[in-house]
């Protein structure tokens, strides 16, 4: 390999030559220097001066520096980062793994020189405000004591256009870092219960939960300035067994950790994602938490699933597993006159046998199951699906209608005879049928 020297390097050697040329004087011939000598007062190597010596120590340009190949192992791949980077992603792994997916063999020094070199393609950022300082301190928590979570909305996009937008329930552990996230078409409340229980199952309940001012937690501070809960989320906090910490609006010290969370899910996790409903952009999800958990985190110090599993636990408790807690996993649905159901904006269809006027739905993973109100048996399944069209299921009409019979023997009679035969409009140009009287 050529030994590239640093200009610091010329000038030094540029300064022995001149101070060899005053040491010999007339006798100084640059062409016949002791190399042995150059080598020893300047610490570069014989090979370079020899080198260095057929162009009167000057070095000049390799003949290639510059040019580029005409392919390399990321072409094939640069129009999936162009569309990435046009679309605003500037996260050089995050490409990364997108071009992975469509079989990118090379690493990723390759797309950061390339987009390096096409930050053009990049939207323009937004208007950038002065800092306003430091206004505190964040602080810490025990081993599972409190969990932060927060809601983040995302747009989806079809065909080049905004077709809806869905709501990113995030969850974070402020000890670890263990981190869950759950997307949901809304941010309803019976949503917040459900993305609750999931990240209960997942991580543990906590002895607080810290949380924002959201409608659904809370409705307003009485007089002494503590809050007045949502009656239905005191309900909840009561059966799963957990205390609530509302934060100060604006203030990220305190809730800082989840609302990095949601940024760091928009700017990773959504980046270049596409998906086929909500079942399987929950399942990617999941995974991408699994991914994200069992690696290193600089700000938390650690690997947060050890951490969590090792210390958090502990503390946390787990969730109860009541017919209470299940209740809220199916929230409760009014049946419409036409025997169908409405759920995340979607209507799945009830058989006709079910004669109660209300029922309860879930989903689980690819399918929408129909339960009675009492969660004793399921009335229907539905595959879980982003079409807007009707679900239906089997008996929810019935085939045969009631029908009367007679109640005493018939007796009336109603004679029907041969309809009257009609000539078309053509038959008055028959002349054939004038003669044989025919009209």
């Amino acid at each position: 390999m050529s030994e590239n020297l640093s200009s610091d390097s010329l000038d030094i050697l540029s300064q022995v030559l001149d101070e060899m040329k005053q040491e010999k004087g007339s006798s100084f011939i640059l062409r016949q220097v002791n190399l042995s000598e150059l080598e020893r007062r300047t610490g570069i190597s014989r090979k370079k001066l020899r080198n260095l010596r057929k162009n009167d120590f000057k070095e000049k340009p390799h003949g290639l520096r510059g040019k580029k190949k005409e392919r390399t192992v990321l072409t094939g791949y640069t129009g999936v980062v162009d569309d990435l980077l046009h679309k605003g992603v500037y996260n050089s792994e995050v490409i990364l793994e997108r071009i992975k997916e469509v079989g990118y063999q090379g690493g990723l020094s390759q797309v950061k020189e390339y987009m390096k070199s096409h930050k053009n393609l990049l939207p323009a950022k937004r208007q950038i405000v002065s800092p306003q300082g430091n206004r505190g301190r964040r602080y810490s928590t025990g081993p599972g004591e409190s969990y932060q979570m927060d809601w983040g909305f995302v747009n989806v996009e079809y065909d080049n256009s905004i077709e809806a937008e869905v709501s990113c329930f995030a969850k974070i552990c402020h000890h670890c870092g263990e981190r869950y996230i759950e997307f949901f078409p809304n941010a309803r409340q019976e949503n917040l219960f459900i993305g609750m229980i999931h990240a209960f199952t997942y991580m543990g309940v906590p002895q607080r939960i810290l949380t924002d001012n959201m409608k659904s937690v809370v409705i307003r501070r009485n007089e002494d300035g503590k809050p007045v809960w949502q009656k239905d989320y005191a309900e909840f906090m009561n059966t799963i067994g957990f205390e609530t910490t509302l934060c100060k609006p604006r203030h990220p010290f305190t809730k800082g950790a989840v609302e990095r969370l949601v940024r760091f899910v928009k700017e990773n996790f959504v980046a270049g994602r596409t998906f086929h409903d909500l079942s399987d952009l929950n399942a990617q999800a999941l995974e991408w938490c699994n991914k994200q958990n069992s690696i290193y985190h600089k700000a938390v110090n650690c690997i947060p699933q050890n951490k969590h599993t090792e210390y958090c636990c502990s503390v946390a408790q787990e969730l109860p597993r009541t017919v209470e807690v299940a209740k809220y996993l199916c929230p409760p649905r009014q049946i419409s006159f036409d025997g169908f159901v409405n759920y995340e904006g979607r209507r799945f269809g009830v058989p006709y046998w079910y004669e109660e006027h209300s029922c309860r739905v879930k989903r689980d993973q690819g399918s929408i199951y129909i339960w009675d109100m009492e969660l004793t048996r399921v009335l229907a399944t539905h595959p879980v699906t982003w079409s807007r069209e009707d679900s239906f299921c089997k008996d929810q009409y019935l085939e045969k209608q009631p029908k009367e019979l007679p109640s005493v023997p018939v007796k009336s009679v109603i004679q029907r005879v041969e309809s009257p035969k009609r000539l078309s409009g053509f038959a008055k140009f028959n002349f054939d049928m004038e003669e044989t009287g025919i009209e």
